[in-house]
């Protein structure tokens, strides 16, 4: 996937991190920038495969 979307995915993701980390917190789980580093590789290949899945079918609609 290119540099691209994964940028794009990022910036998705640090949308929603304020929340995420509110709701962890609340959750009794301290989570910061440091702590969130493991979980993006894991992040991307999931958007990535999505992305690939969605592509998938647009094109097979357009077929």
């Amino acid at each position: 996937m290119n540099e691209t979307k994964n940028m794009e995915f990022m910036q998705i993701a640090m949308k929603y991190f304020p929340e995420a980390q509110g709701k962890l917190k609340e959750s009794g789980i301290e989570f910061s920038m440091d702590l969130i580093e493991p979980f993006m590789g894991m992040f991307l290949n999931v958007m990535n495969e999505a992305y690939e899945l969605g592509k998938k079918e647009a094109q097979q609609e357009n077929e």
